[in-house]
Parts: C-alpha cells; sequence; structure tokens
C-alpha cells in the first residue's frame, strides 16, 4: 500500500470519525433535553400527589278563592225577597250531592293514615253573631288535619258548630241565614291533610337535618302515620313552597338592596327529563354581609356570570361583590363601575399552600405575608375597632403588606413558569390584588370569602344524602326553602317556630304588600317573637 492510499484511508476514517461524533452529539442533546421534561413532570407528579395525600390523609381546615263572610254585601238591597229562602234551599242541596269516587277514595286513604294518631287538640268555632234565643244547634262540621310536635304525631279537630232557626216557621234576621256555620279558617294545603307544623318538619327534615322523603315517612310510619306516599309528600312540600315565594322574592329584593354582598356557587345534580341521568347544574348564593340576609338563586342550572350579572341589573346593585376567583365575575362586571369586585385571601393562600412541596422558600413567604393581614385583623377584633378605627389600621399595617407583596410578585414571580405550582399560585395571586385591595377601602369589607362558603356546607351536606333534585322546578324549591332557613340561622332564630307560624300565616297573606311581607322575613320576624331566638353558647 502506497503512502497516498494510507493518508486517504485515514482521512476516511477521519470524516467518518466526526460524523460519528457528530451523531453522538445530537443524541446527548436530545437525551438531555428529554431528561430536563422528564425532570419537571416529576416534579408536577410530586406535587400533585403531595396535594392529594394531603385531601385524603391530613387537615381539611380551610285554588278556589275563600269568601270572607265579614265583608259587606254591596248588593244586598238589589235581592228579592226569597233570596233567603233561595239560599236556604242551594245549601240543602249541596249537602245531598253524592261525593264522586275519587273523593271517596281520597277520604278513605286520609281517614286510614290518621286512624292510629291521637287526637290532642280540638278547636271549637261558634258562628259570629249568634242569638242563642233563635237559634239553636244542630250538628257540626268536624275538619281533622295531622300537626307534629316533636317525637309525635297527632291530629287537631277543628270543629264548626251548625245552628239552625229553633222555629222552622219564622224567618230568619235580616242578612242572616236559617242555618248558621263559622267560616273555615285558611289551611296550609287546601283541602289537605298536613297542618302548618307537620309542613314545616317536613322541610326542615329534608333542608336542615338533610332527611330524604323516604327516610321521613318510614319516621312517620313509626309514630303511627300510615300509608303515606312520596309522591303526597311531594305534593304538599309543592304547595307549601307556592305559599312561601312571595317572602322569597321579597327577600331577594332586600339581599340585593345592601351595598356590600358575598356570592358564591355551588353544584347541585338535577335530572334530565331527556337523558334520565343527574346533570350538573349550579346554584348560587348571595349573602348581604351587613344585614346577615342569605339568597340561594336557581337559574336553570347555569354558572355562565350573566346569571349574578342579570340578578344585580334586576335590583340596579350597587356596591362591593365578594367572590372567588371565578373569572364569571370579572366578565359579567367588567364594563360595571357601580359594581366593585373583591376577591378572597383565602382562595390565594389555597394556593401557596399547595406550592409548599414545590418550593417551599417561595410558597411560605407569601403565606407568611398573607399571615400577616389575618394577624392585623385579630388585632382590631380584639381591640373592637370601629369600621372607621378598622380602615384606618388597615391604611396604616395592611396596607405596606399589601403593596410589598405585589412588588414581590412583580419581581420574584415572573421566574417562574406559569405551569409550576408556584407560578400558578403568584399567577392566581397577582391578576386578583388589585380587587383584593379594596378591602383597604371601607372597614365593612371582610378579607375573604368564607361567610359565603359557610352558607353553601348544608347545601352540600344535603346532596349527599338526598343525592338530586328531580327537575328545575324542583332546584328553584330547594332554593326558597335554603334562603329562609339559612336567614334564620343568621339571626339565631328557632327555623321550627318560624316556619310553623308562617306556614299557617301566609295563606291570609295571598294579596299582601311588600312592607307585611317583609314583617314576616326571620329578621323582622324575630323582633315581635324574642321566645324564639335561640341563646347561642360561647
Amino acid at each position: 500500500m502506497t503512502q497516498e492510499e494510507m493518508f486517504s484511508q485515514m482521512e476516511i476514517m477521519l470524516q467518518s470519525l466526526q460524523q460519528v461524533n457528530a451523531s453522538q452529539a445530537e443524541t446527548i442533546k436530545k437525551l438531555t433535553e428529554q431528561n430536563e421534561s422528564l425532570q419537571s413532570r416529576i416534579k408536577e407528579l410530586t406535587a400533585q400527589v403531595a396535594w392529594l395525600n394531603r385531601q385524603l390523609f391530613g387537615r381539611k381546615s380551610e285554588k278556589l278563592p275563600i269568601i270572607d263572610p265579614n265583608y259587606p254585601d254591596l248588593f244586598a238591597g238589589m235581592l228579592p225577597e226569597n233570596a233567603q229562602q233561595i239560599a236556604d234551599a242551594h245549601d240543602e242541596a249541596v249537602e245531598k250531592i253524592v261525593k264522586t269516587k275519587e273523593e271517596c277514595r281520597q277520604e278513605k286513604k286520609n281517614r286510614i293514615m290518621m286512624e292510629d294518631l291521637p287526637v290532642l287538640e280540638q278547636v271549637i268555632l261558634t258562628p259570629g253573631n249568634l242569638d242563642e234565643t233563635l237559634y239553636k244547634k244542630i250538628g257540626q262540621e268536624v275538619t281533622r288535619i295531622v300537626e307534629h310536635k316533636p317525637g309525635q304525631l297527632y291530629v287537631k279537630e277543628i270543629i264548626r258548630e251548625k245552628w239552625g232557626l229553633k222555629d222552622n216557621t219564622s224567618t230568619a234576621p235580616k242578612g242572616m241565614s236559617g242555618v248558621l256555620i263559622a267560616p273555615m279558617p285558611l289551611l296550609p294545603i287546601y283541602k289537605g291533610i298536613a297542618g302548618a307544623s307537620l309542613l314545616a318538619e317536613i322541610l326542615l327534615q329534608k333542608y336542615e337535618y338533610h332527611m330524604p322523603y323516604y327516610r321521613q315517612i318510614k319516621q312517620y310510619s313509626h309514630l303511627g302515620m300510615k300509608g303515606l306516599t312520596e309522591s303526597t309528600v311531594d305534593g304538599w312540600f309543592k304547595q307549601t313552597m307556592e305559599l312561601l315565594k312571595p317572602l322569597y322574592e321579597v327577600l331577594k329584593a332586600e339581599v340585593m338592596k345592601a351595598d356590600y354582598v358575598q356570592a358564591d356557587e355551588t353544584t347541585t345534580p338535577v335530572i334530565n327529563k331527556e337523558t334520565h341521568k343527574a346533570a350538573k347544574e349550579y346554584l348560587w348564593m348571595t349573602r348581604a354581609v351587613m344585614e346577615r340576609l342569605v339568597l340561594f338563586y336557581y337559574d336553570q342550572g347555569s354558572r355562565a356570570g350573566t346569571v349574578i350579572e342579570s340578578l344585580a341589573n334586576r335590583y340596579n346593585f350597587k356596591g362591593y361583590l365578594q367572590c372567588d376567583g371565578f373569572a364569571g365575575y370579572e366578565t359579567a362586571f367588567k364594563t360595571n363601575p357601580d359594581v366593585l369586585l373583591v376577591n378572597c385571601m383565602v382562595h390565594i393562600r389555597r394556593h401557596f399552600e399547595q406550592a409548599l412541596d414545590e418550593n417551599r422558600q417561595m410558597a411560605e413567604h407569601g403565606l407568611k405575608e398573607i399571615q400577616h393581614l389575618y394577624k392585623i385583623e385579630h388585632m382590631c377584633d380584639d381591640a373592637s375597632l370601629s369600621f372607621e378605627e378598622r380602615k384606618a389600621k388597615r391604611q396604616e399595617l395592611s396596607k405596606p403588606i399589601m403593596e410589598a407583596m405585589k412588588l414581590w410578585m412583580e419581581t420574584e414571580g415572573v421566574k417562574y413558569s406559569e405551569s409550576s405550582q408556584i407560578g400558578k399560585a403568584i399567577t392566581y395571586a397577582y391578576t386578583r390584588w388589585d380587587n383584593m385591595m379594596r378591602y383597604l377601602e371601607d372597614g365593612r369589607l371582610l378579607l375573604d370569602n368564607n361567610l359565603a362558603e359557610n352558607e353553601i356546607r348544608p347545601v352540600t351536606l344535603g346532596r349527599k344524602n338526598y343525592l338530586f333534585c328531580g327537575n328545575h322546578e324542583a332546584a328553584q324549591n330547594m332554593a326558597v326553602v335554603c334562603s329562609l332557613l339559612a336567614t334564620c340561622r343568621n339571626h339565631d332564630v328557632n327555623p321550627r317556630d318560624y316556619l310553623n307560624d308562617v306556614i299557617s300565616q301566609m295563606p291570609y297573606h295571598t294579596k299582601a304588600s311588600y312592607e307585611e311581607l317583609l314583617q314576616l322575613l326571620p329578621h323582622k320576624w324575630k323582633l315581635t317573637h324574642p321566645g324564639s331566638v335561640m341563646t347561642k353558647t360561647k
């Protein structure tokens, strides 16, 4: 082999080695990038596993109108002389009309349900303006309804005495009938056997104590009420809600009159008629903070920001609205200068707490600064400061901390990817920080939305027991009763006393004015019923 051939082969080998080295360098580069990506993914998954472990094993604190006989008869002077005889003949004919099979079947069913219940109460009603020298008692009509007191169902009899003329040949005094009977008092359910206290207990059992209908029916059967069905109880519930809806509408207006409200939303499963499955719908909650009035609101299950927007616009709401970081609130009120959003520090804190396992130094710094803000609030509470004094203290102590933390997020936060836990925490906090700083403007504003979340908890507990609402109407009815019960809780009103009284009164308030209905809301009602205000134990 010549020297030239040897040089040629060495040159070829050198080129081959260079190509191999280049290929290996490219492979090393790709493997390095892949390794970095996998390491980042491992950190992310590790943080998620740590968060899930805390969730599983760690702390989680955080009908026909009723004619009133007392009304004067404007046409009495136009009646013929034999009008009274015609009326008496009409009454006798009506009494002889044979009841339909359906009415007989219903009466039999009602009788079976009540036959084992004791009669513990009788109300005897006598006709008004009764002259016993002319009339004698000829009978009575008895209406039996079922009432409830803790641990017992019983029958209440409403006995209406019937009186007739002693002398059948004489005529009745002018303006009076030959047969007199006391008018029937208005009952919550027309021709129903459920009294106000039983209806109140049904509402309490389901929405205060979270007992579905089938469990209630079993309990009532143990108390002696036979043959009660879920469809019957549901029918009573719907009619009761029709009575209470006027109060709900007044409560809605009163909540939206406030200039500082908190809002939140939660899921509630509702049966979809087409798919016959429970769909995840949304129930909204709005709370007037200073007035301690609570409103649950359902709009076909929608979570869109237009729901809270339309509610605010309908009542011309102006003021502070405190909420979590759900983007729907920002979208709804972005162009409305009358609504000032205030966010929740607990939600901000929660994101930093979730980043502890990924970047403890940064997360602990954020948590420490938030802790300073809460310590200032505790100082104000301990000193019983007025709202103006609290505002001054916040301007002195809280404002510098808030501004320093904003600067910290602007300078340090940009160093971290938004895909990391600490990056997510800083992004979440920074994008809501200006809204959060509004709490410095008014001593009434709270640092977090915890009170609103507390109102949501009974609904969350309830759906774990009765599981779902049958349709949109049922969800709307749930909003009515939950609003009244939550307002009772906020004003320390005994809900059983309140519902007993209000359900019995509402049949007489079908045409009541706004002011009359306002007096029946829990915060006004308790002023005339001091015995129903529960004493809080410290």
